[in-house]
């Protein structure tokens, strides 16, 4: 793959996703628990309802609204809480585009990552 191709790729979705973040993890106030649906913007086929009480479910719903929510899904499906607690295996499952982004923005989330999931 062309390096002059690809750098300019990976800033853009740099960008998209930097510009979706909350200013801080705290307003991230989603449910903790229960049942959520997500809207068809963000999952658009497939499987579009998740269990917060299910930790599987509960991971696909965080990798996927990180991927593909807006900056109010994210602050309205994610829990500041739930994310830092399941970062270190999160980290693994969503993009590094995304992964960098969230880690610059808030180092905290590389605080509860084993010190052996930190290196990308």
């Amino acid at each position: 793959m062309d390096p002059a191709i690809t750098a300019p790729r990976a800033e853009v979705l740099r960008d998209r996703y930097r510009s979706r973040l909350p200013e801080r993890l705290q307003e991230l106030a989603g449910p903790v628990e229960g049942n959520v649906d997500l809207p068809l913007h963000i999952v658009w086929s497939g499987r579009t309802s998740y269990s917060l009480d299910r930790p599987k479910s509960r991971m696909t719903l965080y990798r996927t609204v990180l991927a593909e929510g807006l900056s109010e899904d994210l602050v309205a499906l994610l829990h500041h809480r739930l994310l830092t607690e399941q970062w270190s295996v999160l980290r693994r499952l969503v993009s590094p585009y995304i992964r960098e982004v969230w880690e610059d923005a808030f180092p905290e989330l590389l605080r509860t990552a084993p010190a052996d999931t930190t290196v990308a």
